[in-house]
């Protein structure tokens, strides 16, 4: 997926991508961000080719977890 100026249009937006070895790892992750800042979740994980698998997450570091 692009990322276009819709999802960085202000300071405190960003877009995470990441790279782990495992689902479990990558999902891991992922709520531990939910934790500290207000994300778009837990996304879909996806294999590609190559080792690990990779997720996106979006998130306003501005905003507490809510």
């Amino acid at each position: 997926m692009k990322i276009d100026a819709q999802h960085i249009d202000e300071p405190g937006l960003v877009v995470l991508d990441i790279t782990a070895a495992d689902e479990e790892t990558a999902h891991a992750v992922m709520a531990e961000l939910e934790q500290w800042w207000a994300t778009s979740g837990i996304t879909p994980v996806r294999s590609e080719p190559g080792p690990g698998v990779r997720a996106r997450v979006y998130a306003d570091i501005r905003r507490p977890a809510p």
